[in-house]
C-alpha cells in the first residue's frame, strides 16, 4: 500500500523546533504545519472516499438480500409444487391399481 502520509503519530510527538533569538522559527513551523493540514485533508478524503464505498456496498447487500427473499419464496414455490406433484402421483398410482382390481373382477 502507497504511503500517503507524510506524518506520523511518532513525528508530531517528538518534533522539536529550532529556537530563534525571537522564539520558533516561523518558516520551519509554517512547513510542519503545512505538512499537518496536508494529512488532515488525506484522512478526510479517505474517509470520505471509504464511507462511498460503504454505501455502495450496503446497497449492493441490500440488493443481494431481496434477490435471496425472492429465490427463497420461489424454492418454496416450486417445493410446494413438488409435493402437490407427489400426491398426485401417489393418487394416480392408487387409481391404476383400483382400475386395474376393478377390471379383474370384471374380467371373471
Amino acid at each position: 500500500m502507497e504511503k500517503r502520509f507524510k506524518l506520523s503519530v511518532e513525528d508530531v510527538l517528538n518534533k522539536q523546533f529550532n529556537v530563534d533569538f525571537k522564539g520558533y522559527s516561523s518558516r520551519e513551523v509554517d512547513e510542519f504545519l503545512d505538512l499537518v493540514i496536508h494529512d488532515y485533508q488525506e484522512y478526510d478524503h479517505m474517509i470520505e472516499n471509504l464511507g462511498n464505498h460503504l454505501q455502495e456496498y450496503e446497497r449492493h447487500i441490500a440488493t443481494l438480500k431481496a434477490k435471496i427473499v425472492e429465490l427463497e419464496g420461489k424454492q418454496e414455490v416450486e417445493a410446494k409444487k413438488a409435493e402437490l406433484t407427489g400426491d398426485n402421483i401417489d393418487i394416480l398410482k392408487r387409481l391404476t391399481r383400483l382400475e386395474n382390481a376393478v377390471f379383474r373382477k370384471e374380467k371373471e
